[in-house]
């Protein structure tokens, strides 16, 4: 009897340093992942348009279009992971990477097995919510609809396209209504490990959530701050 074949995952390497992206290939190939080359934000908008990946890791600065860029671009259509590289270490630049789609970031020089490492978490947590077989589920807060079986949002009938990290986020508020979840609490949830000291992620995550599902972020009427403890998604009756 033969045994079922293992699914094979593709990541799509984006950098214009053909070095970085040979040598970070060797690695994730050892680990049996499948691997597409391109070396600016417009070849990776290609690549995307012809094939189905798992995750994309993305330079910053690269000619043509830079990461920031083309990242901006694939969120428009696609929910894919994707981690932002940077030779940049400033908490500006890792807040940018975030806060406009990116659902992790990894300084240059790196090391690639933490990068490895990385990677596979990524791939973990969106097969997971694209596969998971769950009793269909909706849970309803007003306007706000989070289906827990096909993972989507709708905000008063219009649907809301959320990166994996902000689905997951925003699952765990609206399944437990009213209650003030920690900084802590959010990421040993989403990220299954413990949140560095100072890290700001969750606070990053949580502005996308709110100017997605919000018609007035600065003023939400969902997705509340209780100073000093934590978030919770606010249900009044």
């Amino acid at each position: 009897m033969q045994s079922a074949q293992k699914e094979t995952y593709k990541i799509l390497l984006v950098d214009d340093d053909r070095a970085i992206v040979d040598s970070t290939a060797i690695y994730l190939e050892a680990e049996g992942f499948e691997i597409l080359k391109a070396y600016d934000g417009l070849e990776a908008l290609e690549f995307l348009m012809e094939h189905e990946v798992q995750l994309v890791i993305m330079d910053v600065m690269m000619p043509n279009m830079d990461g920031i860029q083309a990242t901006l671009k694939i969120r428009e259509t696609k929910n894919i992971p994707i981690i932002i590289l940077s030779a940049k270490t400033e908490d500006t630049d890792k807040i940018l990477g975030l806060s406009i789609g990116a659902d992790d970031y990894v300084t240059k020089p790196f090391n690639p097995l933490e990068l490895v490492a990385r990677a596979k978490s990524q791939i973990r947590r969106y097969t997971l919510l694209g596969n998971m077989v769950k009793k269909d589920e909706e849970i309803v807060i007003e306007g706000l609809a989070v289906n827990t079986r096909s993972k989507s949002v709708m905000v008063d009938g219009m649907p809301v396209h959320l990166t994996p990290i902000e689905y997951r986020i925003l699952e765990l508020l609206a399944k437990h209504p009213n209650r003030v979840f920690s900084n802590d609490e959010i990421y040993r949830h989403v990220w299954q490990e413990e949140i560095a000291v100072g890290d700001n992620t969750i606070a990053v995550h949580v502005r996308r959530i709110r100017e997605k599902i919000e018609i007035n972020p600065k003023e939400p009427k969902y997705l509340k701050v209780v100073w000093g403890i934590g978030y919770k998604l606010q249900k009044n009756h």
